[in-house]
C-alpha cells in the first residue's frame, strides 16, 4: 500500500487524501472499522435501513418514473477515462480555487434542504466537515438550521455559498440575503428549477412533506425577521404548538416552494440587491440545462452557472446533466465559471465532469445518505473516501494536475438509447 512517507506528501498543498485508504486497511489491527461501506449501492441500502421511512423517501425519491435520474447515471458510462502510463505523479495536488477562494478539491457539498429529517444534527454536520476538509459548503434556504448556526459550524474563513429559493415577497428575499451576507456566505446561488417540487410518487403516497408535519418551518425560517413579521400579520404564533403545521405551511408555501415562477427580466434586480448587500460577492444560477439559457445567463452578467437537473428530482424524462454540460461548455465555457451537479457518485465521475468542461462539481446524495447512516462521522467518512478515490485516480491514471483533465482524457462513445439494468440504481 502507499508509503506513508512517499514524496507526494511534501509536494502538495493539501493532505494526501489517498492515504485514507491505507488508514482503513490498517484499521482492523487496532480493532477499528469504518461506519459503512462507501460503494454507492451499498451506502444507499444502509441509508434505507437506518433512515426513517419519511427520511428515506425524501432522500431517494425522483421525479416521475426516475428516467432523468437514470439518464444522469448512464451518461457517465459512455465516457471512458484513458489512463496514461509512466507519468510523474509525485507532485499531484487536488487544490483549486472557486471565485477566488482556495479549496482543497474541486468538490463541494450541494445544497440540500431539511437535513434534520436525516439526522438530528442536520446541516451542522456537513457544514462542519466541509470546514475541516477545506471543501465548499452550500446551504439550502429550505434548510433545517439557521443561516447563522450553519455559518458557525462551518467555521470562520471557510468558503460557503447560500442557495436561494426566491420568495415572491421581496422583504423576505432581502432578509435572507442580508443574513447570508452578514454571516460570511461568499456567493449567492439562485435555484431556478424548483418553484415547486416535481411529482415524486413515494412522497405523495405517504404525504411526505416535512414542512407540513413535525419538522415545521425549521430554524432558517423561524429566525428570519421578515418572515416573523408575516406570521404576526397572519396571527400565527411560532411558539404555539397548535400553530406549528400552519407556520410550516406559511414558510414553505409562500416563500420557498411557492409555485410562482419568475423570468429573466427580474434577474438584474436580484443580482444587484445581492451585490449591494454582500459588497460585490459572486452571484450564480443553478439549474441550467440548455445552451440558450447558459448564453442568457452570461449576457445577464452572472458570475457562474451550475449545470444541473436537480439530480433528476424535478423534470422526469429530461436531458442528462452530463450531456447538457458538454454542449454548454462548448458554448460558454470560456465566458463564465461552470459548475456541475447531478449524478456524481465517485472519483471517476468527478474526473469525467471536469474533463467535459466543469471547473467544479457538487455532491449531494452521497453525503445525505452518509448523514442518515452515520451522522457527522458518516459525512466525514464518505467525503474523505471520495477525496481518496479521486486522488488515487489521478495517481494511477496518470493525471497529476487538474489542468490535464480535459476532453483528451476521455474516449467517448456516441450518445445512444440506454436502459437501466436495475430500478435500484444509486
Amino acid at each position: 500500500m502507499s508509503n506513508p512517507d512517499n514524496p507526494n506528501i511534501s509536494q502538495r498543498s493539501t493532505p494526501q487524501w489517498g492515504l485514507y485508504q491505507r488508514e482503513l486497511f490498517w484499521a482492523p489491527n487496532e480493532g477499528k472499522r469504518p461506519p459503512f461501506n462507501t460503494h454507492p449501492d451499498k451506502l444507499r441500502e444502509t441509508a434505507k435501513e437506518r433512515l426513517s421511512l419519511a427520511g428515506w423517501h425524501y432522500a431517494s425519491c425522483n421525479a416521475g418514473l426516475s428516467w432523468t435520474h437514470y439518464a444522469n447515471r448512464q451518461a457517465f458510462y459512455r465516457h471512458q477515462i484513458i489512463p496514461r502510463m509512466l507519468v510523474e505523479t509525485s507532485k499531484r495536488d487536488t487544490a483549486t480555487t472557486i471565485f477566488g477562494h482556495r479549496v482543497s478539491a474541486p468538490i463541494g457539498f450541494a445544497p440540500i434542504g431539511i437535513n434534520r429529517i436525516y439526522h438530528p444534527t442536520g446541516e451542522l454536520s456537513p457544514a462542519k466537515v466541509a470546514g475541516e476538509l477545506g471543501l465548499l459548503y452550500c446551504l439550502s434556504s429550505a434548510g433545517s438550521y439557521s443561516i447563522e448556526d450553519v455559518a458557525r459550524a462551518n467555521g470562520e474563513g471557510s468558503p460557503r455559498f447560500y442557495q436561494l429559493y426566491w420568495s415572491p415577497d421581496d422583504e423576505v428575499t432581502l432578509s435572507m440575503l442580508k443574513r447570508a451576507a452578514d454571516n460570511g456566505y461568499s456567493a449567492c446561488m439562485l435555484t431556478t428549477d424548483t418553484w415547486q417540487l416535481g411529482w415524486r410518487h413515494d412522497d405523495v403516497a405517504y404525504g411526505n412533506y416535512a414542512f407540513y408535519h413535525e419538522h415545521g418551518a425549521g430554524d432558517l425560517g423561524l429566525n428570519d425577521p421578515a418572515f416573523l413579521n408575516r406570521l404576526k400579520e397572519a396571527k400565527l404564533d411560532p411558539q404555539d404548538p397548535k400553530d406549528k403545521f400552519k407556520v410550516g405551511a406559511e414558510w414553505i408555501d409562500k416563500h420557498i416552494w411557492h409555485g410562482q415562477s419568475f423570468s429573466w427580466d427580474r434577474i438584474p434586480r436580484l443580482m444587484q440587491n445581492w451585490k449591494k448587500l454582500s459588497r460585490g460577492k459572486p452571484f450564480a444560477i443553478k439549474g441550467i440545462q440548455s445552451v440558450a439559457d447558459a448564453k442568457k445567463a452570461v449576457e445577464m452578467g452572472v458570475d457562474g452557472i451550475v449545470v444541473s437537473n436537480h439530480a433528476g428530482r424535478q423534470v422526469d424524462g429530461a436531458v442528462a446533466s452530463l450531456d447538457a454540460l458538454e454542449k454548454i461548455a462548448d458554448a460558454v465555457g470560456d465566458r463564465t465559471y461552470i459548475m456541475y451537479d447531478s449524478g456524481i457518485r465517485g472519483g471517476a465521475d468527478v474526473f469525467k465532469a471536469l474533463a467535459l468542461g466543469a471547473k467544479f462539481v457538487f455532491v449531494g446524495r452521497l453525503w445525505v445518505y452518509a448523514l442518515g447512516s452515520g451522522g457527522e462521522e458518516g459525512v466525514r467518512h464518505v467525503m474523505k473516501s471520495l477525496l481518496a478515490d479521486f486522488d488515487i485516480l489521478m495517481n494511477v491514471a496518470g493525471y497529476p494536475d487538474l489542468k490535464d483533465i480535459n476532453r483528451d482524457a476521455l474516449d467517448s462513445m456516441p450518445k445512444g438509447a440506454y436502459f437501466p439494468s436495475t430500478s435500484e440504481m444509486a
